[in-house]
């Protein structure tokens, strides 16, 4: 069965490190809840931070970086030159020559957003940022430069299974965990995010020669560094497409019982099955006899409480139990029960295999180089395999410190119950939690998806909506930081977040609405800070989190927000810029759908212009424009 190789392969070696000496953890994390209190007491606040000093915030760059940065930001938010780019970088390419078309893009949208060829290159650039607070986050960010339709087929072979091609495009997956022509090129529609085809094995093994040379270039680079993996790039997606299909089914088998008990509608962290009723149902059901489901729910298994959760429900498919055999659901349009798993050939097992066992090569590197690995989303059919084998190897390696980070996209309306249930299932396992908090990165690809394939939106349905989630899974994790040596990267973009997570919730509305309130209706002149961009960090001091303490970070892409990053930065707090490289022609296929997908990112990138713009007429002013970071 091909769960048990899974869990197998991913779990072996649990025992040798969970009984591995915690004092080396114990030295670089500070102690959780109370015991804190007296490290507090002799350190010093947590600083302010002021997002609106445009002379602190550019202190690190020279006028002409200043200048091409407000050129740049400014021809990417128009429509009318992103919409014939193509065109025109091939017909400057065909007038310059490649040599000065080399030279020009490093002057302008390359040197904006990509820092150099080689890991030898962009050393001055990760040297010079680290100077002044800013880490680096490595991303080498050459795409094979396919036609739509090499994607689209390179896509269909590699996400079909042999017994579906037997059997003339039959699948019993659902159409959401299907492939599907239409959507075969996986680029279109993504913002910020670097696609993988698959090609073959020996490639994926290149890949992930390319991910541990960047583990070793950020663990050289700095004692805290962290490195970023894509599970897409290590596999045949069909693999992640069968799994995910497998733990969607198995969890909605879960609520269809919490229904049938009257417990729908709860958050899924407090929806508990009463064992008894659960065994009555699926003795009704025929898929075991009352003997073989009684050793199931045992006290070994589930406790003695008489009731299971969705924690206890996804550990029945682990390999400790005889479950498997019967993993059967009813399919709830033909009332049938039908297996969960499908047939996997020799060759697709060996694959699968091999996928797993690349990914335990980077988080063993990871860890002996001392870099955290996270791993990054995708789209919502890999994402729950993505996230289960996540989980599998947070399991193993973040037994001492949170080394292993998984990535949630908050544009998703099970955002907070994923947040929520694998914090528990850290607290109840006892390893670290670690998690990068995202907007997300396929919004407009998953919204098209679902209406053409016919499946329901799993996107919030606002911009809005989406910024609450963001900030109600952030609360949460940082409530956990108090009481769990647990980590969390801030990825945003968005002042207003980075805010949150400094101030209070409800400073944060106070000086929110304040900033917008107007002074003359309201007779009361605006609250300083809130309209010169100073933020002090209570929200982090009253939970007793200190940028010393390094369990809450702060990243953006490299050549957008300096306004945020650098602050926060010189302030002390952990930061990281997400930092592409590679050779110009072999990025410029990343480079131009980057361009096109932040169109709409840039236009609202304004207040950023802005800065820029009133930090050089600053320099202007005052005779420094010849300014030289120092």
């Amino acid at each position: 069965m091909y769960l048990k190789r899974i869990f197998f392969v991913l779990r072996s070696g649990v025992s040798r490190r969970a009984t591995q000496s915690t004092a080396q953890a114990t030295s670089e994390l500070p102690a959780a809840g109370p015991g804190r209190g007296a490290a507090e007491a002799v350190r010093s606040p947590v600083p302010a931070v002021d997002f609106g000093n445009t002379q602190e915030a550019y202190r690190s760059r020279y006028s002409w970086e200043l200048a091409r940065s407000l050129l740049v930001l400014r021809l990417c938010a128009s429509p009318a030159l992103l919409a014939r780019h193509e065109q025109l970088l091939h017909l400057t390419r065909r007038l310059l020559g490649q040599r000065l078309f080399d030279r020009l893009m490093k002057m302008t949208f390359y040197g904006q957003f990509v820092a150099g060829e080689d890991q030898e290159s962009i050393r001055p650039l990760i040297q010079h940022n680290r100077a002044f607070g800013v880490g680096s986050i490595l991303d080498y960010s050459v795409e094979e430069d396919l036609t739509p339709e090499e994607a689209e087929r390179k896509e269909m072979e590699s996400c079909t299974s042999a017994v579906e091609r037997d059997s003339r495009g039959t699948s019993k997956r659902e159409k959401q965990f299907q492939a599907h022509r239409a959507f075969g090129d996986r680029r279109g529609g993504v913002v910020s995010a670097r696609t993988y085809f698959y090609a073959s094995e020996a490639k994926c093994d290149s890949h992930m020669e390319t991910f541990l040379r960047c583990i070793e270039a950020s663990g050289g680079a700095s004692e805290d560094g962290f490195s970023a993996i894509k599970l897409s790039a290590l596999g045949r997606p069909q693999f992640l497409l069968q799994f995910s299909d497998v733990l969607t089914k198995w969890r909605r088998f879960f609520h269809q019982m919490a229904a049938e008990q009257g417990k729908a509608g709860l958050a899924a962290v407090d929806t508990k099955l009463e064992v008894a009723a659960l065994q009555e149902s699926v003795v009704k059901m025929g898929i075991a006899s009352r003997t073989e489901i009684e050793n199931w729910f045992t006290a070994e298994t589930l406790g003695v409480s008489g009731t299971l959760d969705l924690l206890d429900w996804d550990s029945l498919i682990d390999s400790k139990t005889e479950l498997s055999k019967h993993l059967v659901v009813p399919n709830m349009q033909t009332g049938q029960l039908e297996p969960l798993l499908s047939q996997f050939t020799k060759e697709e097992e060996l694959q699968m295999t091999r996928m797993l066992q690349r990914m335990d090569v980077l988080a063993k590197k990871a860890s002996e180089a001392g870099v955290r690995l996270m791993v990054d989303a995708e789209q919502t059919y890999f994402q729950p395999a993505i996230s289960r084998l996540t989980l599998e190897m947070q399991r193993r390696f973040n037994v001492e410190k949170p080394l292993i980070f998984n990535t949630y996209q908050c544009y998703l309306k099970d955002a907070y119950d994923n947040v929520t249930l694998d914090v528990e299932l850290a607290r109840r396992e006892g390893w670290c939690f670690g998690a990068k908090l995202v907007r997300g990165a396929y919004m407009a690809q998953e919204r098209a998806r679902a209406l053409e394939i016919g499946y329901e939106d799993p996107i919030n349905p606002t911009y809005e909506a989406t910024n609450t989630m963001y900030h109600r899974c952030l609360n949460y994790v940082l409530e956990e930081l108090k009481h769990a040596r647990a980590a969390v990267m801030v990825a945003s973009h968005n002042e207003d977040t980075v805010r949150f997570t400094l101030r209070s919730p409800s400073r944060f509305r106070l000086a929110s609405l304040k900033a917008w309130w107007p002074p003359a209706a309201s007779g009361c002149p605006k609250d300083r800070a809130a309209s010169e961009g100073r933020v002090r960090g209570w929200r982090m001091e009253e939970l007793g989190l200190h940028p010393a303490d390094r369990q809450v970070y702060f990243g953006q892409l490299l050549g957008m927000c300096d306004q945020i990053s650098f602050p926060l930065g010189q302030a002390g707090f952990p930061v990281y810029k997400y930092v592409p490289y590679g050779p110009v022609m072999l990025v410029l296929p990343y480079l131009s759908r980057r361009a096109l997908e932040n169109s709409g990112v840039m236009k609202g990138a304004q207040r950023e212009r802005q800065l820029l713009w009133q930090e050089l007429k600053r320099r202007l002013r005052t005779g420094s424009l010849c300014h030289r970071p120092a």
